[in-house]
């Protein structure tokens, strides 16, 4: 992945990695609570030779001092010096665990040697402290005495700084626990969010879509939660973003079908519940309030849903018409206040494909075309039944609706491949059930405004029922639908 897949990763799991930080501030902030406090004491001692001769015998002992103070440093842990300390505090520990409480060191180039004592009450630690540098003065004064009686030492430690009881524990570092805390909260949330992207398959937007197919995106459609109750465009604001979605839909497919010869345009998706029903009857409708004549098919003849969407009557419908029970021009029902005609599903037959590959269907649909400026047909998904594929053998594009997060990968895969297989011609995409905000979010800019028109008003129930205008008679509408020439 590049640095914008990552960024893109980051920002879609934004609230994962939130919660990774703040647990990983819980954490650090419940174990500073957690881990007993711990003090420490330093004292420091000086190292001297005792020699009042010439300047050079005093240079020769202050190298002599600097090399003798690293091998007293490591002298502090010896038992030599720790046990007599254990001994005057009265400690109940041996030599080798105080030890792991105990610490010395000195600077390079200097006769200064520091030692740090550790405990939980600091009162303690610099007892402790203290007596482990009188033991080291003593055992320090023994070691280097000369084997002459009565010759002293030549070397003299001297306390420098006595230890004090600290007032602050040094130990836990609060601020530091909350720092490592954070990072490491960060650094989960980030694989989590990285492992996440790298497991998930399902399609969520533009970029996921990029990765399958470079077929042409027709548009974006927002979800909505009241789009469950209020699905159609007449029940939304003129300008409403749904309502604008549409329309952008609605201009750029005409632009991706303007060189094809059939006018009849099928709607299908992957699987179930990814909006296709919605998204072809809204454009239907939005077709039609550009002022042209839009028949709209219910060729779902498995789960029909476009007679619930728009209120009509189903039981009479395409499959009357394929089985020549009654001419198809008995069985359009108008819809809305625009030149929008529905030819339901019908009563749902024991064999969906066949009739949908037959000839009376592909005879249908070219009497149709020649009726109408435009015809919209929603058929089922492409997966679980082959109806779609054998439907697109006889229309002049397909539109695969993709919802997301509803698909995955490798059924999207299997989608496009069964149109490639039967020679589809694949005229684009709609994304639905998008976002409104983040990263796979796709909007367009529009005028908005906080009144619903008129018109939308009077639709926003049920949809309504219109008869055929007043001005046209039955054998008008005949006579459109048999003698009206096809529009190229």
């Amino acid at each position: 992945m590049e640095l914008s897949d990552y960024l893109r990763v980051l920002r879609r799991n934004w609230v994962t990695m939130v919660a990774c930080l703040l647990l990983g501030l819980m954490v650090a902030a419940v174990a500073s609570l957690v881990v007993k406090p711990t003090y420490t004491s330093q004292t420091k001692l000086f190292v001297a030779i005792q020699s009042s001769g010439s300047v050079s015998e005093l240079q020769q002992g202050n190298t002599f001092s600097q090399a003798r103070v690293q091998s007293y440093v490591e002298t502090v842990s010896t038992p030599a010096v720790l046990q007599p300390a254990i001994d005057s505090l009265g400690l109940q520990i041996t030599p080798v665990e105080l030890s792991k409480r105990i610490k010395a060191s000195s600077d390079l180039n200097t006769v200064i040697i520091t030692i740090t004592a550790a405990d939980t009450s600091p009162a303690q630690a610099a007892a402790i402290a203290q007596a482990v540098s009188d033991s080291l003065i003593s055992a320090i004064d023994k070691i280097e005495s000369p084997a002459t009686k009565g010759a002293t030492s030549p070397v003299r430690l001297s306390v420098v700084t006595p230890a004090a009881a600290p007032t602050e524990p040094s130990a836990p570092d609060t601020r530091l626990y909350l720092v490592l805390g954070a990072v490491c909260g960060l650094a989960l949330g980030a694989g989590v969010a990285v492992l996440r992207a790298t497991l998930d398959t399902k399609v969520r937007g533009e970029n996921d879509l990029r990765r399958i197919t470079q077929a042409a995106i027709l548009g974006g459609i927002s979800y909505d939660g009241d789009a469950t109750k209020k699905p159609l465009l007449t029940q939304a604001a003129a300008q409403s973003p749904r309502a604008e979605s549409f329309r952008q839909i609605r201009t750029n497919l005409q632009f991706a079908h303007v060189s094809h010869a059939s006018k009849a345009v099928l709607f299908t998706s992957s699987l179930p519940g990814e909006g296709k029903t919605t998204t072809a009857t809204n454009l239907a409708i939005a077709i039609a309030q550009s002022g042209q004549s839009v028949v709209l098919i219910d060729a779902d003849l498995r789960r029909p849903r476009v007679d619930e969407y728009l209120g009509l009557e189903r039981n009479a419908g395409l499959t009357t018409a394929l089985i020549g029970q009654a001419d198809v021009d008995d069985l359009l029902q108008p819809w809305g206040e625009d030149n929008l005609y529905v030819l339901t599903s019908g009563q749902i037959p024991p064999n969906p494909s066949e009739l949908l590959g037959s000839d009376a269907m592909k005879t249908l649909i070219t009497r149709l075309e020649h009726a109408f400026d435009a015809v919209i047909i929603d058929a089922p998904p492409l997966l679980p039944v082959t109806d779609a594929a054998v439907l697109a053998q006889q229309v002049g594009g397909v539109v695969l609706v993709i919802g997301s997060t509803k698909v995955k990968s490798p059924d999207l895969q299997k989608s496009i491949a069964a149109l490639e297989m039967v020679q589809a011609d694949l005229l684009g995409v709609v994304l639905n059930l998008l976002p409104p905000k983040g990263p796979d979010a796709y909007s367009y800019s529009y005028y908005s405004h906080d009144t619903v028109s008129k018109k939308s008003r009077k639709t926003s129930g049920n949809p309504p029922r219109i008869r055929r205008s007043s001005t046209s008679t039955d054998g008008d509408f005949d006579s459109i639908f048999n003698e009206r020439p096809a529009s190229r």
